[in-house]
């Protein structure tokens, strides 16, 4: 599975950015789809996930602000992020946990990241 993301910029704050994420390749099923992001000296936190059913998960600084969403179909995810601070400055990366086969595990995979930059 390779994931592909897009979307990132450098934004004023307040301002708003829209991430987004194909999936690709020879899969059998793509599970849970998620942004991720990792500021400089910190670790790497969940941001936001969904669910094949559409039920979705927040970290408690980004709830009112940002939405996830997806699109089974296209195998996409997308991060709407709005009212942005500069501490959403980080590198975002688009996750997803797939199956390749109908007997395999789940894996997670990774995209390649895209930087968030909001200024003051």
């Amino acid at each position: 599975v390779q994931l592909q993301a897009s979307g990132g910029g450098l934004v004023q704050a307040g301002g708003s950015l829209r991430l987004s994420c194909v999936a690709s390749g020879r899969f059998f099923l793509i599970n849970g789809m998620g942004w991720y992001r990792q500021a400089p000296g910190k670790e790497r936190e969940l941001v936001a996930g969904i669910t094949p059913g559409g039920e979705s998960n927040y970290q408690n600084s980004v709830k009112g602000r940002f939405t996830i969403s997806r699109d089974n179909a296209q195998n996409t995810v997308a991060l709407q992020m709005n009212d942005l601070k500069p501490e959403d400055t980080a590198v975002y990366y688009c996750n997803c946990r797939a199956k390749i086969t109908k007997d395999s595990s789940n894996f997670d995979y990774w995209g390649q990241g895209t930087q968030v930059t909001v200024s003051s």
